[in-house]
C-alpha cells in the first residue's frame, strides 16, 4: 500500500506553510522520493532547495475532474515515490475525492485560519465538515485576535469529529487550552443544571476533561435510548444533535446505571439527576463517563428537541 498524507484546508489557510515545515524536519528526511500533489496554487511557493533536500517531486492538479484514480496513478508511475503528500483544494468536495485502490491515507490533517473560521463555518459549513470528518488532527493557526472564541471553535469541530485532536496556534506557537472559565454553567454548584446549550457543551467537554465532572451531580432532560443487548439496569439518556446540517444528526448520550431502567420506554422523555463517574465500559474500549442515576422522572419533551452546536 502507498502511504498518503492528506492536508486539507481552504485557500490561504496555511496548508503550504505546514507542508513546508514538515518537509524541512529531520524526521521527514527519509529514504525515497516524496510526491507532493498540489490541488491549487496559493501565494506561498515551495523553495527548490527544500524540494531537492527532501527529494520531493511536485505535480499540480488544477481541475477537480483530474483528481481521479487513473490520473493519480499515472503521476505515481511517473515519479515512483515512497510516499505521497496531497495539498487538497478546500473548494472541492472531499466527499467526492477518490484515490487509487492501493493508496492508503496514513494521516489526514485539516488546517484552518482561526481569524476567518466563522466566515467559512457559516457560509461553507458542508465543505468544511467533509474535510474535518475523517481528520485525525485539526490545526487552527493565526489565533492571536480570536482567543476568546476558541472554546466555541473547538465545540464546532468536536460536534462533527469528536475524536479529532484540536490544536490552536498563535504567533508564539501552540496555545495552552484553558476553557473551564468559559463553561456556561458553574462547576461548583451542588447540582449542575444543563439546558440545551449546556448539555451539548457538557457532552463534548467531558470527553476531554472528564476530571472536571467526576463525582459532580448533573440534572438534564433527555430522551431514553435502550440499545439492543445493553446490560440490565442501564440505559442511555441523551439528545439528538444537529452536528453540521439537517441531514447530519447524532444521538449524544452516555451510559447510565439506574435500577428502574427496565421500566423505561424507548424514546420517552425523562428528567435525569445523576452523578458522574469514570469507569470502564466496553463501548469506550477503556474508561469513560458513566452516569449513576439518583432520580429519573418522566417529563414532557422540550420545546426544542434537537440541540445545535452552531
Amino acid at each position: 500500500m502507498k502511504p498518503v498524507y492528506m492536508i486539507n484546508g481552504f485557500l490561504e489557510s496555511g496548508k503550504t506553510e505546514f507542508i513546508r515545515f514538515t518537509l524541512g524536519q529531520q524526521y521527514f528526511q527519509v529514504r525515497g522520493k516524496t510526491l507532493l500533489i498540489l490541488c491549487e496554487e496559493g501565494e506561498n511557493e515551495y523553495e527548490p532547495e527544500l524540494l531537492r533536500k527532501s527529494r520531493t517531486e511536485v505535480e499540480l492538479v488544477e481541475c477537480e475532474e483530474d483528481f481521479n484514480p487513473l490520473h493519480l496513478a499515472e503521476l505515481e508511475k511517473k515519479h515512483k515515490p515512497e510516499r505521497i503528500v496531497i495539498e487538497f483544494n478546500g473548494m472541492w468536495n472531499y466527499k467526492n475525492a477518490r484515490l487509487p485502490r492501493h493508496w492508503k491515507i496514513e494521516q489526514q490533517i485539516t488546517i484552518i485560519d482561526g481569524s476567518t473560521f466563522p466566515v467559512y463555518y457559516t457560509n461553507m459549513r458542508s465543505l468544511l465538515a467533509e474535510m474535518i470528518r475523517k481528520s485525525e488532527m485539526i490545526i487552527f493557526n493565526r489565533c492571536d485576535t480570536v482567543r476568546e472564541q476558541l472554546n466555541s471553535y473547538k465545540r464546532n469541530i468536536k460536534a462533527v469529529n469528536a475524536s479529532a485532536d484540536v490544536i490552536f496556534e498563535d504567533s508564539q506557537g501552540e496555545i495552552d487550552e484553558i476553557f473551564e472559565e468559559d463553561l456556561p454553567y458553574d462547576l461548583n454548584q451542588e447540582t449542575i443544571v444543563l439546558d440545551n446549550q449546556g448539555y451539548g457543551i457538557w457532552y463534548l467537554d467531558s470527553m476531554d476533561h472528564l476530571e472536571r465532572y467526576v463525582d459532580k451531580k448533573l440534572q438534564f432532560v433527555a430522551m431514553v435510548l435502550k440499545p439492543e443487548g445493553f446490560p440490565e439496569g442501564y440505559f442511555v439518556p441523551g439528545r439528538m444533535a444537529m452536528t453540521c446540517c439537517a441531514d447530519d444528526m447524532a444521538f449524544l448520550g452516555y451510559a447510565c446505571q439506574y435500577e428502574g431502567a427496565g421500566s423505561l420506554k424507548q424514546k420517552e422523555w425523562v428528567k435525569v439527576t445523576a452523578v458522574v463517574a469514570k469507569e470502564y465500559w466496553d463501548d469506550y474500549d477503556g474508561e469513560g463517563p458513566v452516569l449513576h442515576a439518583v432520580k429519573v422522572e418522566k417529563t414532557k419533551a422540550p420545546r426544542e428537541e434537537i440541540i445545535s452546536f452552531s
